[in-house]
């Protein structure tokens, strides 16, 4: 189902809605947290900036936008309607604790990357960088999301560890268990932006283009179903759960991306536990 029309169902009570006049609102749908994904409606026609930069926005008026993991917690969106009317709407982000591991005692030689890693690994980056940089006109990130994958999640984003007392990158993904073999489907309509079987770090790696900026990371995957440019509707089966990359065990490790910002794919999405219950 599209929030084309209503951008409220299944978040509703995450849905802020803020009247200008009789004929000028926004709707906002999402968690005012850092790390979230907030998707919007406005009257079609409606220029918006946040933080003084512009959005795209949709010609029926929809748009994205996301909170960093550590987001300035005063940030400001400016909407110039059709009519000439301009609004400023402060948003204020709620911060968000992060769990931290600390690991001491790693021996130096693990420590230091392989010189021939960090090349392939660097090359790598440079083809999920380019994938997420990508802007479409496609309109599936309005849908409202599913799981990929229903179970145990393993790791949750925006999780560190420090080795030695060096901070290690942060998680940026929900992990969710999984046996090797289990069918990975689509969490919205996209288009296939990124198909690789053998990244160093991910392994098994897909990125699904969902349109203005909104994409879906999927890694460590044992099997590819889809190709680049393949066109993907939601629920449709695109991989197999695996343990490739560098892991230690079966999982699959899901992102949500507004460009180039990582972000929690729980924000959008329904609470795992009530989804197991059903």
């Amino acid at each position: 189902m599209s929030l084309l029309p209503k951008i409220v169902s299944p978040l509703a009570a995450l849905t802020l809605l803020f009247t200008v006049n009789a004929t000028a609102q926004i709707q906002l749908t999402g968690k005012m947290e850092q790390g979230a994904l907030i998707r919007a409606m406005v009257e079609p026609g409606t220029q918006v900036y946040l933080n003084g930069e512009a959005l795209k926005v949709t010609p029926e008026g929809a748009f994205a936008f996301g909170f960093a993991r550590e987001a300035e917690l005063k940030q400001e969106l400016k909407l110039v309607y059709p009519d000439g009317l301009t609004q400023i709407k402060p948003l204020s982000i709620k911060t968000k604790e992060y769990k931290i591991d600390r690991v001491n005692g790693i021996s130096k030689k693990i420590m230091k990357p392989d010189p021939k890693a960090v090349e392939r690994s660097r090359k790598d980056s440079k083809q999920v960088k380019a994938a997420r940089s990508q802007f479409s006109e496609i309109e599936s990130f309005t849908q409202d999301f599913i799981w990929p994958l229903t179970g145990r999640i393993s790791g949750v984003y925006g999780s560190q560890r420090v080795y030695n007392g060096k901070p290690g990158n942060p998680h940026y993904g929900v992990d969710v268990a999984a046996k090797t073999g289990t069918v990975v489907v689509a969490p919205a309509d996209g288009v296939i932006s990124l198909s690789v079987a053998d990244m160093f770090y991910s392994g098994g790696t897909i990125i699904l283009d969902h349109g203005y900026g909104v994409s879906s990371s999927f890694l460590h995957l044992s099997k590819l179903y889809v190709k680049d440019g393949e066109v993907i509707k939601q629920g449709q089966p695109i991989a197999e759960v695996g343990a490739t990359g560098r892991v230690t065990g079966p999982h699959l490790d899901w992102r949500v991306n507004w460009y180039q910002m990582r972000l929690d794919p729980v924000t959008i999405v329904p609470n795992m536990a009530e989804v197991l219950k059903k």
